[in-house]
This record gives structure tokens, sequence and C-alpha cells, in this order.
């Protein structure tokens, strides 16, 4: 297996697609998901509708919501699982996006006494897993009262939802759509464009 540095390219890649899909780790690279003022997510966004994957060997979290919503992109709205942690921790943090043969590759939080920090995050899904443990879970509550995490991880009055106190999630495998965060610390930060080969942060059995 080569990297981009080392290995020719092959096949054909939309590049202004894939630019849009690796835009938001990228970001992520840089410290930051979304700008955000004062910590408040913005309104109104449009997402690039491509899917990334991340993977952890744990997360704790202290805040947590969970509840559906959707998501703009600019071909319209698709329907996604919201989540919202105020302060989390996560150890070997991983996160690619594939486009054709080009994967862009994250790693960070490798030490575990410098583990990657987050703090406001609300992520936008379509799949999670791993081994969860919750602390004071609520379920069934109505969307738009959960109180938990940041004010802006709630969803629409009478929708479905809950929170917990606290979440930990060992060997977390996510599909997501969208990221935001106040703050995102990627300590020991490794990034890497890879031609060909398996170099996706998992792969479902």
């Amino acid at each position: 297996m080569k990297d981009a540095q080392s290995a020719p390219a092959y096949g054909r890649t939309n590049w202004r697609r894939f630019a849009v899909a690796v835009g938001v780790p990228t970001v992520v690279a840089g410290g930051l998901v979304l700008a955000l003022a004062e910590g408040a997510l913005a309104a109104n966004f449009t997402i690039a509708g491509e899917q990334f994957k991340l993977s952890a060997s744990k997360l704790v979290g202290t805040g947590f919501t969970q509840y559906s919503g959707e998501l703009e992109t600019k071909d319209g709205k698709i329907p996604a699982a919201m989540s919202g942690i105020e302060r989390a921790t996560l150890n070997d943090l991983c996160q690619s996006v594939a486009v054709g043969p080009i994967t862009l590759r994250i790693e960070a939080g490798t030490d575990p006494d410098h583990p990657v920090k987050a703090n406001d995050l609300l992520i936008g899904m379509s799949s999670l897993g791993g081994d969860a443990t919750f602390t004071e879970m609520q379920i069934g509550l109505d969307a738009g009262t959960l109180d938990r995490a940041q004010d802006e991880a709630k969803g629409a009055p009478g929708g479905f939802g809950q929170q917990a106190k606290t979440v930990t999630i060992v060997n977390l495998r996510q599909q997501a759509y969208y990221t935001s965060a106040s703050t995102f610390t990627l300590n020991g930060m490794s990034l890497k464009l890879h031609v060909g080969g398996e170099h996706e942060c998992y792969y479902e059995d």
C-alpha cells in the first residue's frame, strides 16, 4: 500500500466532489470543525451530503442528548439522528472520508494521557455503534425540552428525544454527515491522504 505522496493516481476522481467531501475533516485538522459565535450554532447551514466515518476506542461525554432531525443539502433535506454532547474526550480518534480511490484519514488522541477534547459537540449521523453506558438516562422526552447538552442540541417540539447525564461508548463506530463543536483539540494529530488500498477507519463485517 502506498500513500498519495508515493503512489500514482489511477482511475477518475471528481475533484470538485472530493474537495467538498473532505471539507469537514480538513477543518477538523485545523482544530475547529465549524466557526461558532460564543458557542452558538448557526441556525442555517448547508452540508455536502457526503458521509464520513469516525471511530474511537473510547468516548466519555458529559451532557448527552439525542433526537431525530433533518440536515439541509443543495438537493434538499436528508434525515439524520442528531446527538449533542456538552463535553467529550475521545481516545484513539480516527476520521476518514473516501471518494473513489482517494481517502483522507485523520488520527489523534493516541496517547492515553492526551486524548482528543471537544466542547459543545453536535453530530448529524446515519449510524452509531459500540458498547454504550448511560447514567441518569431519560427516554421518550419531548425533543424540544432536552436540556442536558448545549442549548442548540435539542429537536423540534413534540418530537421523540432522549438524554443522559453522562455517556461512555467503547469501540465507537459512527457514520456521520456533519459535526460541529465550539472547540475541538486534536492532540497528536496526524493527517494523511491515501491513494488506493483500504485506509478507512473501519469496515463493516
